[in-house]
């Protein structure tokens, strides 16, 4: 059974930037895609960022050119770095993996940017 834990969110200002962790355990057989949502108060989940296990990524225009997907050497942690922060960044943030017609989300972790 895969499982994934988010971790990594708080308060920064704007300008700032953040790292947040995706740990994952369990199994996982065959091409895959990772990726991250977020959900503003009061807002519906969006995409933000996904990346395949061939490493292409994909971006919301909203984060290109300020977030990216580090690959991780372990291949057991998915992270997302997040430069030049705005206060309309501020969400809960949700890591997915897609393995075939299976789909994890993580529980999600906060970030709050001030301006």
């Amino acid at each position: 059974q895969v499982q994934l834990v988010d971790s990594g969110g708080g308060l920064v200002q704007a300008g700032g930037s953040l790292r947040l962790s995706c740990a994952t355990s369990g199994t996982i057989v065959g091409p895959f895609v990772v990726g991250w949502y977020r959900q503003a108060p009061g807002k519906q989940r969006e995409w933000v960022i996904s990346q395949t296990s061939h490493g292409y990524t994909t971006y919301a225009d909203s984060v290109k050119g300020r977030f990216t997907i580090p690959r991780d050497t372990t291949k057991t942690t998915v992270y997302l770095q997040m430069n030049n922060l705005k206060p309309e960044d501020t969400a809960v943030y949700y890591c997915n993996l897609r393995v075939g017609r299976d789909e994890h989300w993580g529980q999600g972790t906060q970030v709050i940017v001030s301006s």
